[in-house]
């Protein structure tokens, strides 16, 4: 049952749309030559990075690798970088060789962490050759590019990034104090949540695996509850083997866990011990028929989307299924409210003589295991100033019961994207929240494992609980496939800063030029960020006072959208063309529509009859055209290519397709070099015309060659008819150049015009004639 459920989703995701398809791809080369993306790749060409930090109030960008760190400005034109070395220590390197550890992946200082220590420093940690170690960076104040460390000057590391630098950890700087899940000690087995720095003793979570069971930390965030700050938390997102999975072994659920920002241990239990520790299942699934549902269990990334109010994030996370039946990946929302019930909520609770879980229905201590001390708590005849305040009972019940029974499910309890069978992986996310004329949108950014990064957008249509997925743009950010290992969105530059182990990339969040330059080109692509403003496609700004504005994010229907436009002359812009063919040969009338998520379909019009195109065995319609695999004579006459999307139909090509008779052209083709008929004389030269095509430049053909390849065209043209010849003569350059042999061609008929001219000059000068103008040989020239 399982498997057929997730076929079924297979089916339906791979079949429901086209709009899964990206509307627009751009190769790393096009984001280069539009001047959308710069890469920077470190001053070695071997940046290695392995940490990212923005930092939108100095307009930096601060990067660490392997043995590097380095400052970028991020001003408009201004490409300063400055670097720092920062190897590990002294014989450290050489130590951990001796341990068996690789020299090159391993053996060095890997900067893992940076984060914003106060006004004018940040503070680094590294792998340092698996001795951790930290120091302070001096940057400066804003307006200054200041970027200096003292080297003497390393604290030990331990606790605050993990010894090996392929281990996931998350971190997050508040108050002075560092909050880190990882794992803390050489050999990767003690997985704890740490608190370090400030002036408190350091706090850790009891190894007992009924808190932590070899989890994997994706992210860490502080996050208030109320304007109480004694209520402030901070949430980490990991995955972990699930303790209640029953019989399913290596089962992995996806968590959410908190403690107290002002946690400090109890007294005699839980002595400098998270004594707030709880945590949840964060559930992302497709319902699937008999309640039976498709869960994607492996968290990926998580993205916490600000809003104005501080207490209400919405949290985007990126999920994968760990199933041997199909590779699949899915996004899903949650809203802080239902976090917040889940942990309000029953604790999970094994007891019974089977030893079954359910929820605890005992009674509860006060105060209740999980929340702050503060005012709420410190009440008169209770005072609970300190969670060295409560009593052991809470602490005890604390550490017996970590998980809450009732899920955190996402909002509209389903996914807002879902894909499956790529031929990538979905890696990191980022999320903007961007105002459009017909409301807001949020556009997702997500990285792959490929180097490229997917623009998407998930609508909501009425009442409905189905979501519309629409991917605007799939960029390739770098020239190589590479997993993107990092992500960071600055609203203020309108920019995405993409890391990689190649390096790092500044890419513009939109180039709305590149739709087109029509108002319906503009409204198909129904780019939150684009708006036709009444002569281009141009940045969509809210408080505009241009009233010109043309955006359908929802429907994307240019017809009502550019009603006042004339979308016959914007878009019905065909390619007039005659094609030619033999009878009984295969035949390719080309056509591809601007969009991928447009479909194609095709007319014929004979005698001012239109109809559609039968399609069988014989004439198949393609992702790039027409085929015809055995054309006959009743093929004749002009193809009509029309494209449809959102309803919106427009002709893209009208393609006149003559055939040539089979025996005739078999005759012409067998006939050896006979003398060229005087009608194909140039007039002005009596020579004949360079005709040739271009395969025999590509050949380096002989003089023999071309020759026969003179003959052959010319008696291709005695067939066709001179009344044909510029439409053949644009058809076969089309054919057979590539432009560097266009060019080529291009060159040898000028220096064949010149040796024309020459030659009627002599004559013209001997026998008294007038001047004549040589015939045009522009048809083959760009």
């Amino acid at each position: 049952m399982k498997g057929f459920i997730l076929v079924a989703l297979l089916v339906a995701t791979v079949s429901a749309t086209k709009l899964n398809i990206p509307r627009l791809r751009l190769s790393y080369k096009d984001l280069l030559s539009t001047n959308r993306s710069s890469i920077f790749s470190g001053h070695h060409g071997q940046l290695s990075l392995t940490s990212v930090f923005l930092d939108e109030y100095r307009d930096r960008l601060f990067l660490g690798g392997k043995d590097i760190l380095y400052s970028l400005l991020l001003g408009p034109t201004s490409s300063e970088s400055k670097e720092i070395y920062w190897p590990p220590l002294p014989g450290n390197r050489e130590e951990c060789i001796q341990t068996g550890k690789e020299p090159q992946t391993e053996c060095a200082n890997f900067v893992r962490l940076l984060q914003p220590y106060n006004r004018t420093h940040l503070l680094a940690c590294g792998t340092g050759a698996f001795q951790p170690m930290c120091a302070f960076i001096n940057v400066g104040h804003r307006g200054e590019h200041v970027f200096t460390m003292d080297p003497t000057n390393v604290e030990n590391g331990r606790g605050k990034v993990p010894h090996d630098p392929s281990y996931p950890f998350a971190s997050t700087f508040s108050g002075g104090e560092l909050y880190t899940g990882l794992t803390a000690d050489f050999l990767g087995r003690d997985s704890v949540i740490f608190r370090s720095m400030g002036g408190r003793s350091t706090m850790r979570t009891e190894t007992d695996q009924k808190l932590l069971h070899d989890p994997k930390f994706i992210a860490a965030h502080l996050i208030p509850d109320n304007d109480d700050r004694d209520n402030d938390k901070v949430y980490f997102f990991f995955t972990e083997k699930a303790t209640e999975a029953g019989d399913r072994e290596g089962a992995i659920h996806t968590r959410i866990g908190r403690v107290c920002a002002n946690d400090v241990g109890g007294q005699r239990v839980l002595v400098n011990k998270w004594s707030t520790f709880v945590k949840a299942r964060l559930v992302c699934s497709v319902p699937g028929p008999h309640g039976i549902d498709t869960h994607f269990n492996q968290l990926e990334d998580v993205f916490l989307l600000r809003t104005k109010d501080e207490r209400n994030p919405d949290i985007y996370a990126i999920f994968s299924t760990i199933s041997n039946v199909f590779q699949g990946f899915a996004v899903c929302v949650y809203r802080m409210a239902d976090i917040r019930e889940a942990f309000n909520g029953p604790f999970a609770h094994k007891e019974g003589p089977d030893y079954q879980w359910g929820a605890y229905e005992g009674r509860v201590p006060y105060p209740r295991p999980g929340v702050c001390p503060s005012k709420i708590t410190n009440q008169p005849g209770r005072e609970f100033g300190s969670t060295k305040d409560f009593p052991d009972s809470v602490l005890q019940f604390a550490g017996s019961h970590p998980l809450m029974w009732r899920p955190v499910f996402p909002a509209l309890r389903q996914p807002v994207l879902v894909k499956a069978n790529l031929p990538y992986k979905l890696k990191q996310i980022v999320v903007d929240r961007v105002e459009a004329e017909d409301g807001q949108y949020d556009v997702m950014f997500i990285g792959t494992d490929v180097g490229t990064v997917l623009k998407v957008i998930a609508l909501h249509s009425g009442n409905s609980l189905e979501t519309e997925e629409v991917t605007l743009e799939e960029l390739q950010v770098f020239k190589v496939p590479t997993p993107i290992t990092s992500m960071d969105i600055s609203v203020k530059r309108q920019a995405l800063y993409v890391g990689s182990p190649a390096g790092v990339a500044q890419v513009k969040l939109h180039r709305c030029e590149t739709y087109g330059n029509a108002c319906a080109e503009c409204c198909l692509a129904r780019d939150p960020y684009c708006a036709w403003d009444g002569s281009v496609c141009a940045p969509y700004t809210p408080n505009s006072k241009r009233r010109y504005r043309r955006q359908d994010i929802r429907h994307g229907n240019p017809v009502l959208q550019c009603v006042d436009q004339n979308l016959s002359e914007d878009l019905d812009v065909t390619e007039d063309r005659v094609v030619y063919g033999t009878e009984n040969n295969s035949t390719f009338l080309e056509c591809v529509p601007r969009s991928p998520q447009a479909t194609v379909s095709w007319l014929v019009q004979r005698d001012d009859r239109k109809e559609e195109v039968k399609l069988d065995d014989r004439v198949m319609s393609t992702e790039q055209g027409l085929l015809f695999r055995r054309l006959s004579r009743q093929d004749e006459g002009v193809y009509i290519c029309r494209s449809t999307e959102h309803g919106f139909t427009q002709t893209l090509a009208r393609l006149s397709l003559e055939v040539l008779q089979g025996d005739t052209v078999d005759e012409l083709m067998a006939r050896d070099n006979a003398g060229l008929s005087d009608a194909y004389k140039d007039r002005s030269t009596g020579s004949y015309r360079a005709w040739m095509p271009c395969s025999t430049y590509s050949r380096g053909g002989s003089s023999s060659q071309i020759g026969q390849s003179r003959t052959w065209f010319k008696d291709i043209m005695q067939l066709i008819g001179p009344s044909n010849l510029p439409h053949v003569e644009e058809y076969c350059e089309r054919m057979w150049c590539n432009d560097k042999l266009r060019r080529k061609h291009k060159s040898m008929l000028e220096k064949n015009r010149q040796a024309q001219e020459s030659a009627r000059k002599a004559r013209s000068k001997s026998s008294g004639e007038r001047n004549r103008t040589p015939r045009d040989l522009s048809a083959w020239e760009e």
